[in-house]
């Protein structure tokens, strides 16, 4: 589909769109911005329903080669070379552009301690400073089945430019919120029967484990500084990942491998 077969974007949508790379524009209008075919296309398959996309963006001149927009006819947009580095949060602009609504706020079984599975598993981040981290951890949620990732006050955003191009378009896979004070949430869904299991050094080794709990909350700490101390203080279980070899040559793992490498063998095993 060629640009000269859409609409030029307004001057005004463009001003719009371009405050979405700030999060109090993002949170103000409950809209985030993706970039790029790949993610824009998983993004557009994966719609709760179709009023979730507010419009697609394609740089004059581009061309889209599955034709995935066909259905989207309604939505599309052309903009200059400009307009795309302006939109763009890279330094060399795919030339393609998504406007979505954010996850509209619903309450999982979790949160009300009602209907709840025999079986679950949830994922909290606490304060995931990198959100290309938070990005990976949610799309390695949404693979491996996690029902909700939980996120505190100082975690990266989750409708971060950064982190929607590293979870790929897996955003509306799970249910995802925020809350004001992690350790307040943890100790609620240890009320209503979950375990809360801490990524963490000073951790028992996971391999020592012949069986998980039923209800697993799966908490990923700070980057540089671990899981913090009120959530510490909560935890059920210190878990950590041996590593192999004689000599450590690394202080720890990065926090996304960590947490898929731990999801996998409390949701596997």
């Amino acid at each position: 589909m060629s640009s000269l077969e859409i609409p030029v974007l307004s001057k005004a949508k463009i001003k719009q769109y371009i405050k979405l790379h700030q999060k109090k524009f993002r949170d103000a209008e409950s809209l985030f911005m993706a970039e790029g075919l790949r993610t824009v296309r998983e993004l557009c398959q994966n719609l709760p329903d179709e009023e979730m996309l507010v419009a697609l963006l394609f740089r004059v001149g581009e061309t889209e080669s599955d034709g995935f927009v066909a259905k989207y006819k309604e939505k599309l947009f052309s903009i200059s070379d400009r307009e795309c580095a302006q939109l763009s949060g890279t330094s060399t602009p795919q030339g393609i552009f998504g406007v979505f609504r954010q996850q509209r706020r619903t309450e999982h079984a979790a949160e009300t301690g009602s209907d709840m599975p025999a079986k679950s598993f949830l994922v909290a981040l606490d304060d995931v400073q990198d959100p290309g981290n938070v990005g990976t951890i949610l799309r390695t949620a949404v693979w491996f089945g996690a029902e909700s990732m939980i996120c505190s006050a100082g975690t990266a955003d989750r409708y971060n430019p950064k982190a929607v191009r590293s979870c790929a378009g897996s955003i509306y896979g799970l249910h995802h919120y925020g809350v004001e004070h992690l350790d307040q949430e943890l100790l609620r869904l240890q009320k209503i029967g979950y375990s809360i299991l801490s990524a963490s050094l000073d951790g028992k080794d996971f391999r020592e484990f012949s069986a998980w709990p039923e209800k697993q909350v799966l908490v990923i700490g700070n980057e540089a500084n671990g899981v913090s101390k009120p959530v510490r203080a909560l935890t059920d279980q210190l878990v950590r990942i041996p590593h192999g070899g004689k000599k450590v040559s690394v202080e720890s793992l990065n926090a996304s491998v960590s947490a898929a490498i731990l999801m996998e063998r409390l949701v596997l095993t």
